[in-house]
């Protein structure tokens, strides 16, 4: 295939305007994926639980695979998933040191399973591919429905607990000091991330969720230590992905995953420049996670 061929086929925008009309749900859904990851993701970078995300993600694909298999809603098992491997890796991998290893044996075991629930699949294998590689285009209203009650569950929990999470996150002894219940928020937001995981699988699949959970915080906190401007921007990087991923990704073939990511990883390197810049003229944050303000050397 020739060049032109090949980007016809990542880019093709004949009968867009129809098209735009067909995905009114998506755009929805994107808009509030973006929201839920740009705030879950901001304690991701926070408390380095990207590792975690990614562990999470296995066990909600083989939960969705399973429920694919036995007919039942995907959504349901890709959250029932995502809280039972939240669950393990809060209670098993309750110290920092622990935590790695928890995940990687629950991650392969997750892929593992579900690699075998879709072999045992004999349905279309759209659907098979999807739950790898998401598949936000067809939400249907009964699946954006399951993703906006899970999303409301996931703000409410980050509304109540941001304030102290924030802290146990940044200094946990002068939080528990101050008494924070710094042991139980670890499991509890262990299990408000996966059910953020859980929404963000059913839209960009399996193996891309790092791209609304990790990148865009990650991004963020590269040109501010805000309290206030890191979880925003964090929220907008994600929307920007998904939604410009969607708009993107409409009329070609290929699956949205590759456009969210991409996107994704274009404002994580620009806010990277940015940041090496503001390092080089003077200004730099002071040691720690976001949530302290960049100060002047």
């Amino acid at each position: 295939m020739s060049w032109a061929g090949i980007w016809g086929e990542i880019f093709n925008f004949e009968d867009y305007g129809a098209l735009l009309g067909l995905v009114r749900n998506s755009l929805v859904a994107g808009a509030v994926l973006g929201l839920v990851g740009g705030l879950a993701g901001t304690f991701v970078v926070m408390r380095d639980l990207a590792f975690a995300v990614h562990g999470i993600a296995e066990l909600s694909f083989a939960g969705a695979a399973a429920a694919l298999l036995l007919g039942t809603g995907v959504a349901g098992g890709s959250i029932a998933g995502a809280l039972l491997a939240a669950a393990l890796i809060g209670v098993l991998g309750a110290r920092a040191r622990d935590r790695g290893s928890v995940i990687g044996v629950l991650m392969p075991f997750g892929l593992g399973l579900g690699v075998l629930f879709l072999s045992l699949y004999k349905g279309r294998s759209a659907n098979k591919f999807g739950l790898l590689t998401g598949q936000i285009v067809a939400i249907d209203t009964p699946a954006l429905s399951w993703l906006l009650v899970t999303s409301a569950i996931v703000l409410a929990c980050l509304a109540v607990m941001w304030r102290p999470l924030a802290f146990a996150s940044l200094d946990p002894e002068a939080a528990a000091a101050r008494g924070v219940p710094v042991r139980a928020l670890s499991p509890v937001f262990m299990l408000v991330l996966g059910l953020a995981v859980a929404v963000s699988v059913q839209i960009v699949g399996a193996l891309l969720v790092l791209a609304l959970l990790c990148t865009p915080a990650a991004a963020a906190v590269r040109v501010t230590a805000s309290p206030v401007l890191v979880p925003l921007l964090s929220t907008v990087f994600a929307t920007v992905s998904v939604v410009g991923g969607i708009l993107l990704s409409l009329g070609s073939s290929i699956p949205i995953s590759p456009y969210v990511t991409t996107i994704s990883f274009a404002l994580y390197g620009a806010c990277r420049a940015a940041g090496a810049i503001r390092a080089r003229r003077g200004w730099t944050a002071r040691p720690g996670a976001a949530g302290r303000q960049t100060v002047p050397t």
